[in-house]
């Protein structure tokens, strides 16, 4: 046989071999973190690791500014601004990719879904102890500079411009006896949620429903998060602090203003309770919620055992 039948045969066996295995391409994922924090903390770095070394998929965590002080004092719609650009920018998520929030991160990441005007889709979405619904007051900050600042600005109108434009939790601050300022000058979580009489934009609720999954972990002694049931979108009645509306108790849910009852009722929400402080996650937790919706898994086939034809879950 000849150089070129040998090359013909190699090429023939190589086809086959290839034919005979799944070949895959991770799909990859971008972790967003809270308030306080920045990608090159260790907690935030071991975390992104720690994620890729468990689903085998490529991680990123994704700054936005100097970290931990634009993590506070830069707005957020700016931050989900930024975000936005990066991820266009970003040739490993041309082709899509998952998101993994922390706390205020969340809410960037929502934006990101939402309001990111020509960026890759976003396929899985997993919420570690998402403000979704509103905080009712400012999460604890403790001492230092930033906090601080913070300090001084909780201090005035938390519904003014200056303090909408220059401290981040602000812009997710609602105060459900003072519905009337929140809809009308608070600047990101209204517009995030669709709250807005007569301003509902359509947009975004398609693209939040065209989500594979939804994960919304709630952590069950968080005192960060007030109310903690805001992680699942439950929060409480306009003009009164009780009873706490679980999320298919709220308008948001029942008038589908930004899709979650539509994702919902497609089963692609999942509602998860875990033991433990604000983000504080045991390692068996993320194996079982987190990991699952980072792995390569078909999109649209169900999966079933081939033996007994049972649906399998993550």
């Amino acid at each position: 046989m000849g150089n070129k039948g040998l090359k013909r045969s190699c090429v023939v066996v190589a086809v086959a071999l290839l034919a005979m295995v799944h070949v895959s391409v991770s799909v990859p994922f971008i972790m967003l973190h809270g308030i306080s924090a920045q990608c090159s903390n260790a907690r935030d770095a071991n975390f992104t690791q720690l994620l890729t070394n468990l689903s085998g998929s490529p991680g990123f965590c994704l700054e936005i500014g100097n970290g931990v002080g634009d993590s506070w004092l830069m707005p957020l719609a700016r931050q989900a601004e930024i975000a936005c650009e990066k991820v266009k920018q970003m040739k490993e998520l041309s082709q899509g990719y998952n998101i993994v929030g922390r706390s205020q991160g969340n809410l960037v990441a929502r934006g990101l879904i939402e309001f990111c005007d020509g960026g890759p889709p976003v396929y899985n979405y997993i919420s570690l102890a998402g403000p979704h619904a509103g905080i009712s007051s400012v999460p604890m900050c403790g001492s230092g500079l930033f906090c601080k600042l913070a300090d001084e600005l909780i201090k005035g109108d938390i519904y003014s411009d200056f303090i909408q434009d220059h401290l981040a939790p602000s812009g997710y601050l609602k105060i459900p006896t003072d519905m009337t300022k929140y809809l009308e000058n608070s600047k990101y979580l209204p517009k995030l949620n669709n709250e807005i009489p007569n301003q509902r934009n359509s947009t975004y609720k398609d693209r939040f429903t065209s989500l594979q999954n939804l994960v919304l972990i709630k952590f069950q002694d968080d005192k960060v998060i007030v109310p903690k049931d805001s992680s699942w979108f439950g929060f409480y009645p306009d003009g009164e602090f009780e009873p706490l509306l679980s999320a298919q108790q709220t308008k948001l849910y029942t008038e589908d203003w930004i899709g979650l009852k539509t994702l919902d009722d497609a089963g692609k929400v999942k509602f998860v309770s875990v033991a433990g402080e604000h983000i504080r996650m045991a390692d068996e937790d993320v194996v079982k919620h987190v990991v699952p919706y980072l792995q390569d898994q078909p999109s649209s086939v169900q999966r079933v055992n081939r033996k007994t034809k049972q649906p399998l879950h993550p």
